[in-house]
């Protein structure tokens, strides 16, 4: 993992709790909002692959008000326009994990630019980070709204490469998504999957190169790579 010039993550999930929204959702159903947000989730990740399958791209916003429809629906758990743009809303505003803000800065504090690389729009990356207040940790935030399809396909992992300037040998890939991870990895960058639920990696024919806990764990190893490399 040497000659690292630069980090990127993945927002959703891992940066970012996706389910941080079940609170809100447990506002309109009363003890069902965990079960709503996890279906929201899943149906949102399936339209994402399924419309890149289709070649019939729109913007994460409308896949996510799509699968909070179709979650109404599926759970017999009745959300009227009003409560569908609130509960999207809340989607703009979804809270970072607990160690995310202390190790970013740790991250910053090495000197290597730190990127995202996320299916969300343009606005809904812009809203996600601003809201957490994290925005000056970033230097690029990058949307698959620019390639017009979402990830795991190839021309989205490049873009990070064209942002950053660099080959993707060269930038440390960070998602807690193993099919993310897995994409990334094929594309060639070099991978840290965070494994906060201690799930089984998916069997899509690539490893992680490491492994953490947490981006607190992350941020220890990055700063003993440094001393190593310095050494």
């Amino acid at each position: 993992m040497k000659n690292i010039r630069g980090i990127v993550f993945d927002l959703y999930g891992t940066l970012f709790d996706v389910h941080s929204v079940a609170a809100a959702c447990d506002t309109y159903h009363r003890g069902r909002g965990r079960e709503i947000s996890l279906v929201w989730r899943q149906k949102q990740l399936e339209y994402t692959w399924l419309r890149s399958l289709m070649g019939d791209y729109v913007d994460f916003e409308q896949a996510t008000r799509d699968a909070l429809a179709f979650t109404s629906r599926q759970l017999q758990l009745p959300l009227d326009e009003a409560a569908r743009t609130a509960l999207c809303e809340e989607y703009l505003k979804i809270k970072p994990y607990p160690e995310v803000p202390d190790a970013l800065a740790r991250l910053q504090a090495m000197g290597l630019p730190l990127a995202i690389l996320s299916n969300g729009s343009v606005n809904s990356i812009r809203s996600v980070v601003a809201a957490s207040g994290l925005g000056l940790r970033f230097k690029h935030l990058i949307s698959a709204d620019d390639a017009q399809i979402f990830k795991p396909h190839s021309s989205v992992y490049k873009l990070a490469e064209q942002q950053l300037n660099c080959d993707c040998s060269e930038l440390l890939f960070v998602s807690s998504n193993a099919w993310d991870a897995s994409g990334a990895r094929h594309f060639g960058y070099p991978v840290c999957w965070i494994n906060r639920a201690g799930n089984a990696f998916d069997e899509l024919g690539q490893s992680p190169d490491h492994v953490v806990q947490g981006l607190d764990q992350l941020a220890d190893w990055m700063a003993a790579q440094l001393i190593v490399s310095r050494s």
